[in-house]
């Protein structure tokens, strides 16, 4: 009989300790590298509130080898196997996910011990062999992946190399981001199973205004579940934008309506309708080319150190209060478990954290050690915090991987800087973002005439708007060195960062957003291998007056946030270099202004730029091809 490839059945029969079992593991998904592969196995019965809690007191991790590549996957209880549809919360299947690296012939074999806190044990030979799937192997093939265009399964995976920039494993490209850090509160959403809005002023998303934007073909949950959420992420794609952030966990925070428990305060017990209800909406996010950026708990429940609060007790939804305990590596597990197979990911331990630097060591060294693909980790914190937070991390002292800034949106470029260079003196360069703007208040403010606002942020002297925003915050971070940007919404603006349903509020940015991206991709720049050099054109105290990248190669990127002129210094070289002009408002093909060509040595002018002289623009210096 022949068997369909997405659907392959491995039937073993496996002894447990007194009788025998029939296991079957089924293998389903496109068997294609970077695709994701599941296998579910037959297990105990059980459900979300056995007194054997199937969260704690089971573990499955599966081995996976092509012969050259091993790792080990954890799995996790997966209830009736159809949870997301069904809302069961009890049944016999246990699942793994495992995006495969290369093409070719992998194997398989399944560890299933029991006993007490088995699951978030160091020894894998803690507990007992628990039969079932327990020993069983098997085997699939793998093709090479069929995927062009954004869908990151035709990139492979993005992972930190050694440098300033993410690069796909497949394709070896580097990555940019740009997208919404906000809302914060992405899965209080109606749709999901069992969550419920605590304050009222706080009520759960439906997505409505993006409803328009799902599409036939699109998955769904229950039937019609889902089309708003799916919707957004089809919207933020189709802008061009390539990252979306969420808390998982923020019960005691501002939203307090996201967890992924059965209950609020039950945290060894996980939801597996709701998460396998997340899990359809972060695999979307993947096909769309979406980075999914996690933030692992916010600081009003991360152990509220600033306020003494942990002391005395007074933070209950903290796990395990701030430290590695029990609930926070479980936590972190069934998160791994369920969601690390997507390709582009990074784990903030926390937003605004304010852990001590022992107990970030600690879970930032779990979470590396738990997750098989050693995604990205990078952690945020408050802006007059920096110092006291990330010094101590840098270098071998963890496993941090990068730094996720907040800061005021005209700070942008100097903070950014800081810290490139900070982690480059301490031999492990970080990947640094923009991901939250100030004041708190506003962030990014929305478009011009969206709902009838004016879009100028704040007053006076302080005013501000999404132009400011392109110049000094998206193109500060770029020129800087940074990875890119997530646009924070405030909580005083329409659409914020705890009410937003309508990523349309910003439209126009997302465009401009867009449109740095396209710059870097198009022109075909090697930012991975360029270093912020303003002093070039003059600007040697890093001000948000004109940036400069620069590369050993004799290219050069220039932005002058007000337009005008400057000139280059362009040291001893005598090679005759182009100079263009790109329009960061609009796009488009490279231009031409009032000088085509320079050639050193020294300081030389860079002429006008195509039009609009007091508008912003980036200048493209390269040698003549």
């Amino acid at each position: 009989m022949r068997v369909p490839p997405a659907c392959i059945a491995v039937v073993l029969t496996v002894w447990g300790a007194s009788t025998s079992v029939l296991a079957a593991g089924q293998i389903a998904g496109e068997l294609k590298t970077w695709h994701k592969v599941t296998i579910t196995f037959d297990g105990p019965q059980t459900s979300e509130t056995a007194q054997d809690n199937p969260f704690t007191d089971y573990r499955l991790d599966v081995t996976f080898s092509n012969g050259d590549t091993t790792c080990v996957v954890p799995g996790y209880y997966a209830a009736d196997g159809n949870a997301a549809d069904t809302s069961a919360d009890s049944g016999t299947k246990w699942r793994v996910h495992f995006a495969p690296c290369e093409a070719g012939q992998w194997s398989y074999r399944a560890a299933f011990r029991k006993g007490p806190n088995v699951a978030i044990s160091d020894d894998p030979q803690a507990g007992a062999g628990a039969g079932f799937m327990d020993g069983q192997t098997g085997g699939f093939t793998v093709a090479p992946t069929d995927k062009q265009g954004r869908d990151f399964r035709g990139k492979g995976r993005l992972r930190y190399v050694g440098g300033h920039y993410l690069q796909f494993a497949g394709t070896g490209e580097y990555f940019l981001k740009a997208g919404p850090d906000a809302p914060e509160t992405f899965l209080a959403y109606a749709d999901f199973d069992n969550t419920i809005a605590r304050k009222k002023n706080v009520p759960l998303k439906t997505w409505q205004p993006h409803v328009q934007d799902w599409g036939e073909g699109d998955p769904t949950w229950k039937v019609s579940k889902g089309k708003g959420m799916i919707g957004a992420l089809n919207y933020l794609a189709g802008k061009g934008c390539n990252v979306f952030s969420f808390l998982p966990y923020n019960a005691g925070g501002d939203g307090d309506n996201v967890w992924p428990f059965i209950e609020r305060d039950s945290k060894l017990r996980y939801d597996c309708s709701k998460l396998d209800q997340w899990g359809i909406v972060f695999d979307h996010a993947t096909r769309l080319g979406l980075y999914l950026h996690f933030k692992l708990q916010e600081n009003e429940i991360d152990d509220d150190r600033r306020g003494d609060k942990r002391e005395e007790g007074l933070v209950p939804e903290s796990l395990d209060g701030g430290k590695l305990g029990v609930e926070r590596k479980l936590y972190c597990r069934e998160l791994i478990a369920r969601f690390a197979h997507n390709l582009a990911l990074n784990w903030n331990i926390g937003e605004e954290n304010t852990q001590s630097t022992e107990e970030v060591v600690d879970m930032a060294r779990y979470l590396h050690e738990t997750d098989p693909y050693k995604s990205h980790i990078v952690i945020h914190t408050f802006p007059g915090d920096q110092d006291k937070v990330y010094t101590p991390l840098l270098g071998d002292q963890s496993l941090l991987t990068g730094a996720s800034l907040q800061n005021g949106w005209n700070q942008a470029h100097t903070r950014t800087l800081k810290w490139v260079v900070e982690s480059d003196k301490a031999g492990r360069p970080w990947v640094v973002t923009n991901d939250e703007q100030g004041p708190a208040s506003l962030g990014v403010p929305v478009d011009p005439g969206y709902k009838g606002q004016s879009g100028v942020a704040g007053e006076g002297n302080n005013a501000y708007d999404l132009h400011d925003i392109r110049k000094a915050t998206l193109w500060g971070n770029l020129m800087a060195g940074g990875a890119g940007v997530e646009y924070y919404f405030g909580y005083q603006l329409p659409e914020n960062d705890l009410l937003c349903e309508d990523f349309r509020s910003r439209d126009q940015s997302w465009d401009y957003c867009r449109i740095a991206l396209e710059f870097f991709r198009d022109c075909r720049i090697p930012f991975w291998g360029m270093q912020n050099a303003d002093a070039l054109v003059g600007n040697a105290n890093n001000k948000n007056s004109r940036y400069c990248l620069a590369s050993d190669a004799e290219l050069y990127v220039v932005y002058l946030p007000d337009g005008g002129t400057t000139d280059i210094d362009l040291g001893e070289s005598r090679n005759v270099l182009s100079v263009a002009w790109y329009d960061p408002r609009t796009g488009g093909a490279l231009q031409d202004g009032s000088v085509a060509r320079v050639v050193g040595p020294g300081k030389q002018s860079l002429g006008n730029s195509p039009s609009d002289p007091q508008e912003d623009w980036v200048v493209l210096i390269r040698p003549v091809r």
